[in-house]
């Protein structure tokens, strides 16, 4: 079985084995991470991983797990976030303009004040 050395910040160097690794590899954001509890101290590490880590833990037999980032997370955004109270305005000016509400408080569907 393949033994494969990592370093744990507290502990060290320690061996672990390809199933003990979980990789995480989101190409469209163009990241990649890898994960494990180390066997020592029990602490979660995790760090990132570049094209050649990634492929190194490959050829080592770890799973590599890829996930999708949809592209609207990875636009930029622009001006003051949103807050409370923005949302609070958006729900009043739903329920004072929006027909699909009406109908659903008359339907007895939806609950509110």
């Amino acid at each position: 079985m393949t033994t494969i050395k990592a370093t744990c910040p507290t502990c060290g160097d320690v061996d672990l084995k390809p199933r003990d690794i979980h990789v995480v590899v989101a190409p469209a954001a163009g990241w990649a991470t890898y994960a494990f509890a180390c066997p020592t101290c029990e602490d979660q590490v995790t760090k990132t991983a570049d094209d050649e880590v990634v492929t190194l833990l490959r050829g080592a037999g770890v799973t590599i797990e890829r996930v999708h980032v949809p592209a609207e997370a990875l636009e930029l955004h622009y001006g003051p976030t949103i807050g409370h109270d923005d949302l609070i305005d958006f729900g009043l000016t739903l329920r004072a303009q929006d027909c699909l509400v009406e109908q659903l408080a008359q339907e007895g569907q939806l609950s509110g004040d």
